[in-house]
């Protein structure tokens, strides 16, 4: 369940609205959806399932009577892309392959879904006349600068094939909004966390490898000396900025904006914590080598998205971070 209150924040902007969220079965697109069907709108989720899991419907698919579709298909099938699109008036574009050293592995492969599967997410909905694309780009765009905040004007310095599939996204992005009858905005996400993370890849994102070692009682990993920092935000705040994305009057054309809560905590210092909320203070970090791609410091200016979208987060890191432990407790131990 999410903590915000989404009929308070957006009222019936949604009500009757057809959407299409892709990658809505994976972590961040099944809470799109969850709010989407909170909000009365109808709802169909394009999923292949290589990251995602229908289960992730369990706790709201009773309430969507018959407001929720689920195909399974890829965006990278543009038959299937087409079909799924028609009617909608907002796509939530969170498909995608997102690990960092996933993409050092297999270049190509995270090109072809990341990318090409964009221009077919874009070319449906340029044919079908939806109103706006939402795109999940990512913080990873700023590379490796050591210049915090990250602004938005600020040059892409892309360190990983992943991280330069998603600029090139966002360019595409800002092409359609400008060449065509459509709208869309890059929506770029810092450090996403909250329950429904998958803690079991090999490329789990930090707080879901944490809770995954700790909860097995082993020392969790840190890849390099800790000292790296992260804006960590909380699942809600993610949803509130699509939604408020979609709701927004004015054209955003193709607009990149930074999604956190610009505030940062160093991989340590949550390392301590986490040890600490689920009661091992004892399973101190273990250092490994960094990893290639990896970047240092994360921090977001989120002025452009206060000024385009009245966006605020709506949920605080200590807040998300109780029912996330929470939540990975009774997923791993039970």
């Amino acid at each position: 369940m999410p903590i915000a209150h989404w009929p308070s924040l957006h009222g019936e902007s949604f009500q009757g609205v057809r959407t299409l969220v892709t990658g809505g079965a994976g972590f961040i697109g099944s809470h799109i959806t969850e709010a989407l069907i909170e909000l009365g709108a109808y709802v169909t989720v394009l999923d292949d399932l290589s990251g995602g899991d229908p289960a992730n419907f369990d706790t709201f698919k009773a309430d969507a009577d018959d407001r929720l579709r689920f195909v399974q298909g890829s965006i990278l099938d543009q038959t299937v892309v087409n079909k799924t699109i028609e009617g909608c008036a907002y796509v939530f574009h969170q498909a995608a392959l997102g690990s960092v050293p996933g993409s050092v592995d297999q270049p190509r492969k995270y090109h072809d879904v990341n990318v090409t599967g964009t221009v077919n997410v874009l070319e449906a909905a340029r044919a079908a006349g939806v109103q706006r694309v939402m795109f999940a780009a990512s913080a990873a765009a700023y590379g490796d600068s050591e210049v915090v905040p990250k602004v938005e004007t600020m040059e892409v310095t892309p360190k990983s094939p992943y991280a330069a599939n998603k600029v090139a996204c966002e360019s595409l992005l800002r092409a359609y909004a400008n060449s065509y009858d459509i709208d869309a905005v890059s929506l770029r996400y810092f450090n996403v966390f909250g329950p429904r993370q998958n803690a079991n890849s090999a490329y789990a994102a930090v707080i879901a490898a944490f809770a995954k070692a700790l909860f097995a009682n082993e020392h969790p990993k840190i890849y390099g000396d800790g000292e790296q920092s992260r804006d960590f935000i909380f699942i809600d705040n993610i949803v509130h900025a699509n939604l408020l994305a979609a709701r927004c009057e004015s054209s955003l054309n193709g607009e990149v904006i930074n999604i956190a809560c610009g505030q940062r905590i160093s991989v340590n210092d949550l390392a301590t914590h986490m040890a600490a909320m689920t009661a091992r203070p004892h399973l101190t970090a273990e250092h490994l080598d960094i990893r290639v791609g990896d970047v240092k410091h994360s921090l977001a200016d989120v002025t452009k998205a206060k000024a385009l979208l009245g966006y605020e987060p709506v949920v605080d890191f200590e807040t998300g971070l109780k029912p996330t432990v929470e939540w990975y407790e009774a997923a791993l131990v039970g």
